[in-house]
């Protein structure tokens, strides 16, 4: 990996052309897959990333180039290429001498991907796999699938930072697929950590993985499609954040805040949401799939409170737009891998417990949809208008659960949601998946306890 020499010659070649901050990212990362199909193994592969990627600043523009060749003459190159798009006069800044930093590791991994037998990764495929078709003989296809990853980084900057870190991902998945005739429905349940395969054998149960994928499929085969309406909506705890994340969380990256393109610019300080609303981006908690011990800058991770009691508090900000913005760093930048220059990302992103009960906000709702599962959907982060499917949804007949519906949406825009929830649950919990931006697909976590949505568009069947 990088040493602290060859890095301190990359940025000072990476400010030879009048830049006034650099910074180079180098990753090594080892990959391994598993995929189980039709009660078989159908691939197990392995693969290696290894690169680096040099960016530099002139005031608020940046430049980036990146290598996979990770030679001091390849880094070389590639800094100046980055070097040789700034056009900034006469005036040079120096490279500070880099001073390797030491990080507190708040992720302890104890049985590390490389470490364990492929054997042991099979057999919870198949544990999944056969839990699910065991849920009904109308469950037709299962696929179930295995990865994990160990990164190595080092991150150096113009400002004299060296640091290095680990992380370390294991995830498993299972989609079930139930079919009657020409009638098709799917579940699906991915859960992750940033642990190693540990996480499978001590708080994972492959078994009841596979089981809930396949309960989703066969409950909404049959399913009437749900009426089209304006109505209360009670939405499931964990991946239910989803709409957070989406409709809101991406409106509050310096990302769109920096540019003018968030409908949350300008608002720090006002409210934004009802009282009983708090939400959190915490990179910190440990073994978390979203979480780091420094973000892709090099900047400590940190808790930060989005929105506290209603109230905006804060965005979520790289450097870049940081410096844009006037506001210092989060630990909030991310990417991809080294062919990505990084930007502001969520991390482990939900809607805080609040105080009320679950049964009580399903029986005094009066009629209105319980979606307990829901899906993916789009957003526009200019406006906040979103689409989202739900997965697995109840009608609610006089505060009671009564028929399970399928083709539900929910359709509104993510400030006005915000300000129509009136219940918040008590438990809080959290649910994984791959976010997509302008710097690629990281993990993180989206989360919330049982939240009530006093009233929101429902598409479905008119």
């Amino acid at each position: 990996m990088l040493n602290q020499a060859t890095a301190q010659a990359v940025l000072e070649a990476a400010l030879s052309t009048g830049g006034d901050f650099a910074e180079i990212f180098m990753e090594d990362r080892r990959n391994n897959t598993l995929m189980l199909q039709d009660n078989r193994l159908e691939s197990v592969n392995s693969g290696r990333i290894h690169g680096a990627g040099v960016r530099v600043y002139s005031k608020l523009t940046a430049y980036y180039a990146y290598t996979n060749d990770t030679s001091k003459e390849g880094l070389l190159r590639c800094a100046l290429e980055a070097a040789s798009a700034v056009k900034a006069g006469d005036e040079r800044t120096r490279c500070a001498q880099l001073v390797k930093q030491d990080i507190r590791n708040a992720h302890y991994v104890s049985m590390a991907p490389s470490q364990t037998d492929t054997r042991l990764k099979a057999d919870i495929l198949r544990a999944a796999n056969n839990s699910a078709r065991a849920v009904s003989d109308e469950i037709s296809q299962v696929v179930c699938s295995y990865r994990d990853s160990e990164q190595d980084v080092v991150i150096a900057n113009s400002e004299g930072l060296f640091v290095t870190d680990t992380r370390v991902y294991s995830r498993m998945a299972c989609q079930a697929i139930a079919a009657s005739g020409t009638e098709n429905q799917s579940g699906f349940e991915g859960p992750g950590a940033l642990k190693g395969f540990e996480h499978f054998l001590n708080v994972v149960n492959p078994e009841v993985v596979g089981r809930q994928a396949a309960s989703t499929a066969v409950k909404m085969l049959r399913a009437p499609v749900c009426p089209a309406g304006t109505m209360p909506v009670v939405i499931g705890d964990g991946f239910g954040g989803v709409i957070f994340h989406e409709a809101c969380g991406h409106s509050l990256e310096a990302t769109s805040v920096a540019l003018g393109m968030s409908e949350f610019c300008g608002k720090i300080g006002q409210q934004v949401a009802a009282s009983c609303v708090t939400a959190v981006d915490d990179g910190t908690i440990p073994n978390e799939w979203g979480s780091e011990n420094v973000d892709d800058e090099g900047t400590p991770t940190g808790r930060l409170v989005l929105i506290e009691n209603g109230i905006l508090k804060n965005y979520m900000v790289d450097r870049l737009n940081g410096r844009r913005m006037g506001m210092a760093p989060t630990g909030s930048a991310r990417r991809e891998s080294y062919q990505y220059a990084p930007t502001s990302r969520m991390r482990n992103t939900y809607i805080a417990s609040g105080s009320d009960d679950t049964a009580e906000m399903i029986s005094t709702m009066g009629d209105g949809l319980y979606a307990a599962k829901m899906g993916g959907g789009s957003v526009n982060p200019a406006t906040g208008e979103f689409n989202f499917a739900v997965n697995e949804g109840y009608l609610v007949k006089d505060g009671k659960i009564s028929t399970p519906v399928r083709g539900a949406s929910l359709i509104g825009k993510g400030n006005e949601i915000l300000m129509q929830i009136d219940r918040v649950g008590r438990t809080m919990s959290m649910a994984q998946g791959m976010c997509g931006s302008m710097s690629g697909s990281v993990p993180t976590n989206v989360g919330q306890p049982f939240i009530r949505v006093k009233s929101i568009i429902v598409g479905g069947r008119a």
